[in-house]
């Protein structure tokens, strides 16, 4: 009986971890979708650096305020090294490169471009966190890579450019690194820490935008500074911790497939709010290379004993 007790409070217990586990991947794509429009209309007038630099002083903010309280463990060198990388490469640079390219591509086409780093994610989990690398991982990349292609001629004339769609893969590339650097810190640190630093860092890292900040800020409009603050709460404080409360109880590549639901709730907030659509040729672009990560990332198949019958 003893034993039939506790196997159901485990059963409880791993339902409950799985519940929180789709919440927080949840709250994390919602408003990471959101986070794409947001900046595509505060770019207008704050630059990129500037930006980044806003937002991450609010979420800093925000994010000491949540750690009050907390029990702080303590980093080894290795895991400071790590931290460190996660700061400087996701909060910093990949904001600064995600709010510069979107100053060239629209919200849509950017968020399919961010597409790109859960292979990246795939590749460098495999080999650095022994999560595998399976063949269809290879073939997935080669269809998803094509897709960013497509997605690159097609936004390289009009209002959408090279350069842009560059820049965002440069941030696509940076987040795949910290992800990764992140996943190993996850596993002794806590979440809300590691995100606490994190942001920290990052702020740190993208004090010398300061003197743009203030001048953007005093020229921008009354809506483009809640856009900062926004950002600073939901996509940044908000979701950054989520996605590594879901990280640490994930692996780094299957939760990587949780970002193909950006670009179309990205795409619709983009229509709905900015009155924009990514050209006909770039959705089927980001469309093959939803499909070419979702091969790469496809758990591989059990196979069946006809002796055993399992």
């Amino acid at each position: 009986m003893t034993g039939a007790v506790q196997q159901s409070r485990q059963a409880k217990i791993k339902r409950r971890s799985s519940s929180r586990t789709f919440l927080a991947i949840t709250t994390t794509v919602l408003a990471w979708s959101s986070a794409f429009v947001v900046i595509r209309y505060a770019a207008h007038d704050i630059r990129p650096g500037a930006l980044a630099l806003g937002r991450l002083l609010v979420a800093s903010v925000a994010l000491s305020v949540m750690m009050i309280g907390r029990k702080l463990i303590r980093l080894s060198g290795r895991e400071w090294v790590l931290t460190v990388v996660v700061g400087v490469a996701w909060f910093a640079g990949y904001s600064i490169a995600l709010n510069a390219g979107e100053q060239h591509v629209d919200a849509g086409t950017a968020s399919m471009l961010i597409q790109f780093a859960p292979i990246l994610i795939g590749v460098l989990a495999g080999i650095l966190l022994g999560e595998g690398f399976p063949r269809m991982l290879v073939i997935g990349g080669l269809v998803a890579f094509a897709g960013t292609l497509i997605i690159g001629i097609a936004t390289s004339t009009g209002k959408a450019n090279l350069i842009g769609v560059l820049l965002v893969l440069l941030s696509a590339t940076l987040y795949s690194i910290a992800l990764v650097a992140q996943k190993v810190v996850l596993r002794r640190i806590p979440a809300l820490q590691v995100t606490w630093i994190a942001c920290l860092i990052g702020a740190v890292a993208c004090l010398p935008f300061a003197g743009q900040l203030a001048a953007d800020i005093a020229a921008a409009s009354t809506l483009q500074i809640i856009g900062v603050i926004y950002l600073g709460l939901v996509p940044t404080a908000l979701a950054f911790s989520t996605w590594a409360y879901a990280l640490k109880h994930s692996t780094a590549g299957r939760l990587g497939v949780t970002t193909f639901l950006v670009p179309p709730i990205t795409i619709l907030l983009g229509w709905l709010l900015l009155e924009e659509v990514p050209p006909p040729l770039a959705i089927v672009g980001g469309a093959l290379s939803l499909v070419g990560v979702a091969i790469a990332t496809r758990p591989p198949r059990r196979h069946i004993s006809v002796a055993s019958g399992k």
